[in-house]
């Protein structure tokens, strides 16, 4: 195998051959590393290169494997090189929440995700690219080089995950962690031909801190495949003492769920969101695409959606208030983001928001008694070249946010589980993927549903170079 084959080998398989002693985990972390000081530049996909911690682990790594007699005991990731978003703490490590002023701001623990990731056996290369503090779905924060996408390099990978997309596209590392708050996962995942899930509220744990947006915000995986995402959500779930919300360790595991046996699933299908309206041609022609493979699967499919409408005020009232949740005062911040910042609401008028989102979610949910599974498209048109937008007023900037990435904040608001998924390409060559939502706390039954998609109509890997 050469060295560009291995650096878009699954990461289930890069764990493997590294327990079977195929390769060494000190080669596969200089194999990445090599592809980020080469690629990274004109990629803008990490913040910050752990190079050195990274080789002194695989070093480690690499003698503890010789010294074993039974390999197959390691973590389950033993040796795999991963990515970090740059809104999650990383002890030793930078966090800059995309902001210019935190460049020197080194974090004194790690967030339970990482704590995992860590026990699992990962090695950590750096801190991925994020829109400063995560408010917008493109990757093109102030002082920092712009995200790109590497289907091509004139767009945007989306945001805020939009460098742990953009890494895990081009090869400059197996697998990534992602967190959605609006759709900041499952829009780079669809902005790059990936797997990205979204998982239920209080799947994954926010220890020790806790999330700041009354459950909208998630933190899970981006993939190339739907096993190896997964197995980082496998890795990533359970309980932390104290965490408000929380759901039971999943059985089977996520993991076993790809290989599981599906029934005939009762699927709904919409390209309009109301009170949107109608997605783009091309995100029309993803979501029906999919609908004649569910079709073809044996799957009963038919037109439905939940109602939104009333969403986007209270969503967008409560997102908003994120900015000033992060504590960064206005002068460290862009210019959208100080904007933001001056919008902010009363508490009362936030607790009101907040109620009207959970009476709005109930409804949402209760279209799930009648379906399995619903599919959306997760954008409503192709990704934004970069700086597209940067000329636009703020309202106007908001308005053109909130039409694009209207499919996905529903899910963020009910807490439901959701799954991006690679469909089609569009004429500038750039992915364009659909989304997979299912009931409360349903992650299995979707990931087995994406597998056996997955399984059908493979999506090509980018031989990014």
């Amino acid at each position: 195998m050469n060295s560009v084959d291995r650096a878009f080998t699954p990461a289930l398989e890069l764990a493997e051959s590294i327990r079977t002693l195929e390769v060494s985990p000190l080669e596969i972390v200089n194999l990445y590393l090599e592809r980020i000081e080469r690629l990274n530049p004109e990629l803008g996909s990490y913040f910050t290169v752990t190079a050195e911690r990274a080789i002194a682990l695989a070093k480690s790594q690499t003698e503890k494997l010789a010294g074993l007699n039974k390999p197959q005991e390691l973590p389950p990731f033993f040796g795999v090189p991963i990515a970090i978003k740059d809104l999650t703490p990383v002890t030793g490590v930078p966090c800059t929440y995309g902001t210019q002023a935190l460049l020197g701001n080194i974090s004194a623990y790690d967030e339970s995700v990482v704590w995992r990731i860590k026990a699992a056996g990962f090695n950590i290369l750096g801190k991925t690219a994020t829109s400063q503090i995560g408010s917008l779905p493109y990757t093109e924060p102030e002082g920092f080089p712009p995200a790109r996408n590497p289907w091509n390099l004139d767009y945007t990978p989306g945001g805020s995950s939009g460098g742990s997309a953009a890494a895990v596209a081009a090869g400059l590392c197996a697998i990534a962690q992602g967190s959605d708050g609006g759709g900041s996962i499952r829009g780079p995942a669809s902005c790059c031909g990936l797997v990205g899930i979204k998982p239920s509220r209080g799947r994954v744990s926010w220890a020790p801190v806790g999330d700041y947006l009354s459950g909208i915000s998630a933190n899970g995986p981006l993939a190339r495949t739907v096993a190896d995402a997964a197995a980082l959500l496998d890795v990533m779930s359970g309980y932390t003492t104290g965490d408000p919300y929380w759901l039971p360790d999943s059985n089977p595991t996520f993991l076993e769920a790809c290989t599981q046996e599906l029934g005939k699933l009762r699927i709904a299908f919409s390209t309009s969101i109301s009170p949107v309206g109608e997605a783009s041609a091309i995100c029309q022609q993803a979501v029906l695409e999919t609908v004649k493979l569910l079709t073809d699967l044996g799957h009963d499919v038919e037109p439905g959606c939940p109602d939104f409408t009333g969403l986007i005020e209270p969503f967008t009232a409560i997102w908003q208030s994120g900015v000033a949740a992060s504590g960064i005062p206005g002068p460290a911040l862009e210019p959208m983001n100080r904007w933001l910042l001056e919008r902010t609401i009363s508490a009362g008028e936030y607790l009101r928001a907040v109620n009207q989102m959970q009476v709005i979610s109930r409804r949402i949910v209760g279209f799930f008694e009648k379906f399995d599974v619903l599919v959306l498209p997760t954008y409503m048109h192709s990704p934004i070249r970069v700086g597209e937008w940067a000329d636009l007023s703020f309202e106007e900037t908001l308005q053109r946010i909130i039409n694009w990435i209207a499919p996905c904040p529903p899910f963020n608001a009910s807490g439901l589980p959701a799954i991006a998924l690679p469909a089609i390409l569009d004429n500038n060559g750039l992915p364009v993927g659909i989304q997979i939502i299912g009931r409360p706390a349903a992650e299995a039954t979707l990931i087995a549903l994406a597998a056996q998609m997955e399984a059908a109509k493979p999506f090509p890997v980018l031989d990014f170079k």
